[in-house]
């Protein structure tokens, strides 16, 4: 008789196998009843709703979302297209938002079919699916991206309501910059006849520069004997930031949303000091909070370490092999790259404070600080030498985060837009606090994004004379809420007045200790 573990390592060579094909929704009908039930008791399968699962990990805790955000998309991609074989697509708002590189979790998913019957399909953590009785766009107006049938670009405009701008705006925006001629949107709008559409996406393509495809639409639609009043659907003035040479969606977004939401950020936070009069005096302060840093920074990644294990650390006096466990290894293995990375930040800190460009010096050196950071991993055998080579090769999801983090390959379009942002900002506490949610909204790396980004902001912080500022353990999910919020409702204010107050607690206490006897 098969040992237990020899039964279960059979049954994860079968899930192994449907992985492999690229399955995420599992039916019921795909595997066994015993491998099935085994793996589900196991904790690598998790019932979504009666005869449907995703892989799961048996390490993650009761009630834990991450498994199901990170299959969401394919799962409802195979689920639709079980229920309704090709008659179906997502609405046009959602294509919209997929189309821009936006693969947010929705709370709840619409889709459009003729065999629909209006029903809410429910999902885990809150979500659901609704699939509403609707005709859908001609096949030519489809498209398939992984899997999901999407309005293409122009149809999608054309069929989108009002609202979506107002409530959208960034993606909006982004949308219509992928728009490369008039034509695309002249075919659907003259097809159906679509007058007030086209007075509306005129007035849209205005607000965003566009001159001369907004003319182009309308005098096309008025010599087709259309009456056309142009409108724009925008609350907000026009944007000309946007290159008409610009491909990328992401980048596209990337510059609309720091745009929109840098003046919130400068309002909620306290002004710049400026550089200090004594460089080796602000490196004095900043050495003197490594170890109260490294605690917290590295505690709120899940790491369990003390003052006593960072000052081993730091003075080489270490064991990561000691007789603690995998757990104290992978420890002090992380403890000794967050020394050797602010090490490197040092250096960087060192140029900022001379006056270099923050943004420059970031963009130079974050590679080398990211490569400190899990070079002891990598000797110990923990990582591969090879995830040290640039950004990440992989998709990755954020525990417990709706916000899917953009693909692969858009980090290496979005990263070196950043920088430029980063080092055109002449506002200090939009580089700081941009600077931190910008990075980790990209995630370019497979791990470490959180302890690289408070690395830079307290970077970008130096370069405003801002006091060097450690986010607690203790706030750890007001900090993790503000992220969300800023990720997924595009709401920066929160981790704005978040952050400002953590550096308003330190200029504080700078004030106190500059105060004569």
């Amino acid at each position: 008789m098969a040992a237990p573990s020899e039964k279960l390592a059979e049954s994860l060579e079968i899930l192994r196998d449907l992985q492999k094909k690229g399955t995420v929704a599992i039916r019921s009908a795909d595997l066994p009843r015993v491998h099935r039930e085994r793996l589900v008791k196991g904790g690598f399968l998790q019932e979504v709703m009666k005869g449907w699962y995703i892989p799961a990990r048996p390490d993650e805790p009761a009630g834990e979302s991450t498994a199901w955000y990170a299959s969401f998309w394919n799962f409802c991609a195979a689920y639709l297209q079980e229920r309704f074989d090709a008659a179906w697509c997502l609405s046009p708002e959602q294509s919209l938002l997929l189309h821009t590189g936006n693969q947010t979790v929705p709370r709840q998913l619409l889709a459009r079919t003729p065999k629909g019957g209006n029903k809410v399909t429910t999902l885990p953590h809150d979500t659901s699916l609704l699939d509403v009785r609707a005709a859908m766009p001609e096949n030519k107006d489809i498209v398939e991206i992984d899997g999901l049938r999407l309005y293409a670009l122009p149809a999608a405009l054309v069929a989108c309501a009002p609202a979506f701008y107002r409530q959208y705006p960034t993606e909006a925006r982004a949308a219509l910059a992928m728009v490369k001629d008039a034509s695309d949107l002249l075919r659907p709008l003259l097809d159906g006849g679509h007058s007030t559409i086209a007075g509306r996406l005129a007035g849209a393509l205005r607000n965003i520069g566009r001159e001369r495809m907004a003319e182009d639409i309308v005098k096309t639609m008025r010599a087709a004997g259309y009456t056309i009043r142009v409108e724009d659907p925008f609350e907000t003035a026009g944007i000309t930031l946007l290159s008409p040479r610009e491909l990328s969606p992401y980048v596209n977004r990337l510059r609309l949303m720091w745009e929109a939401m840098r003046r919130p950020v400068i309002e909620h936070f306290p002004a710049a000091p400026g550089l200090p009069k004594r460089s080796q005096d602000y490196l004095a302060e900043v050495e003197e909070i490594y170890v109260t840093d490294a605690y917290h920074s590295l505690s709120i990644e899940g790491y369990r370490v003390d003052a006593d294990l960072i000052e081993r650390v730091r003075s080489g006096n270490w064991n990561p092999d000691g007789d603690n466990g995998d757990r104290a290894h992978r420890d002090a293995l992380a403890a000794r790259g967050y020394w050797q990375a602010y090490r490197a930040v040092r250096d960087s800190l060192e140029r900022v404070l001379r006056g270099e460009n923050a943004g420059t010096v970031a963009d130079q050196d974050h590679g080398a600080s990211y490569r400190e950071m899990f070079a002891p991993s990598v000797t110990a055998g923990l990582v591969r030498a090879a995830e040290l080579a640039g950004y990440r090769n992989d998709q990755v999801y954020i525990p417990r985060s709706m916000h899917v983090p953009p693909r692969r390959e858009a980090v290496r379009d979005m990263m070196p837009a950043f920088f430029e942002l980063l080092a055109g900002e002449d506002e200090p506490s939009a580089r700081v606090v941009l600077g931190h949610f910008v990075f980790v909204y990209i995630h370019p790396y497979m791990d470490g994004n959180g302890r690289m980004g408070r690395f830079l902001m307290n970077l970008m912080l130096a370069s405003g004379g801002y006091p060097w500022t450690v986010i607690p353990i203790e706030q750890r999910d007001a900090y993790m809420a503000a992220l969300e919020e800023a990720s997924v409702g595009q709401n920066i204010e929160p981790f704005a007045e978040f952050l400002a107050g953590l550096v308003e607690m330190g200029l504080r206490g700078q004030a106190t200790a500059e105060r004569p006897g």
